[in-house]
């Protein structure tokens, strides 16, 4: 139980990696809250986890909802052990000159001032635990990707904020780290893929971008992130571990 009574409050954790992540978390051992901007996706997801765990609505945008879904966390645990900011957005897919003003907001609210907000409010706490901070990028933030500028800049901007919070916690005994998918089936993904022209090439190009040979289903990413955030990984911090089947490395698998 590697994360025996430790509490985590997990951002975008109703859906996708987040769920995974959940389930993950509570097999071994842990008290996850729960936090998403769906109320009944929230409810249902906390209630099969069972009732150790707690299920808040809060969009992460918003720095009062964040506040108020940590205050409420306290007042029922007493303690928090771990943030991991897994929320995110992918949506607009556009080159820079084309995403408006509200689109680059709306993707920078989320993906990266959601930190600020979750960080902000739950520091004194992990302060009192020496707990973690764990931020979910992608590895689009480490080599770019076409038609997803803003998207790929939110990630980027995660990695180097991810380096300079551990620097900045290090002294008070908080390890903030990053996880790093490439590719990873979600419920988003494979709806996205559905809707192209060819689902079967898609869907092959998305195993052969892996060099291990095929795209992760979210039990991948939440194996690492139970790493990151147990006692196992007490020597690591301001690490961007890639979860990519090796992706980064830029080869291919022959066809």
């Amino acid at each position: 139980m590697l994360l025996q009574d430790k509490v985590i409050f997990l951002t975008g954790g109703s859906t996708g990696i987040g769920w995974d992540c959940a389930k993950a978390y509570a097999a071994e051992g842990a008290k996850v809250v729960l936090v998403a901007r769906g109320k009944d996706a929230v409810a249902k997801a906390a209630a099969e986890l069972g009732d150790k765990h707690l299920g808040f609505s809060c969009d992460v945008s918003s720095d009062a909802e964040v506040k108020a879904a940590i205050e409420k966390t306290l007042a029922h645990f007493g303690k928090l052990d771990a943030v991991h900011n897994n929320a995110g957005i992918g949506t607009p897919a556009k080159a820079i000159h084309e995403t408006t003003d509200a689109e680059w907001d709306a993707l920078f609210n989320i993906n990266l001032k959601s930190v600020l907000h979750t960080t902000r409010h739950a520091f004194t706490a992990l302060k009192a635990s020496q707990g973690t901070i764990l931020n979910t990028s992608s590895l689009v933030g480490v080599i770019g990707q076409e038609i997803h500028a803003a998207y790929t800049a939110t990630k980027g901007g995660m990695n180097t904020l991810t380096k300079s919070m551990a620097l900045d916690y290090a002294k008070h005994g908080i390890r903030v780290n990053a996880v790093c998918p490439a590719g990873t089936w979600t419920p988003m993904l494979r709806k996205w893929c559905a809707e192209q022209p060819n689902p079967a090439s898609i869907e092959r190009y998305l195993d052969e971008i892996h060099p291990l040979g095929y795209c992760p289903e979210g039990d991948a990413i939440a194996d690492a992130c139970v790493y990151l955030l147990s006692d196992k990984a007490r020597f690591v911090t301001g690490h961007i571990m890639h979860v990519s089947g090796g992706a980064e490395l830029g080869y291919r698998r022959p066809l």
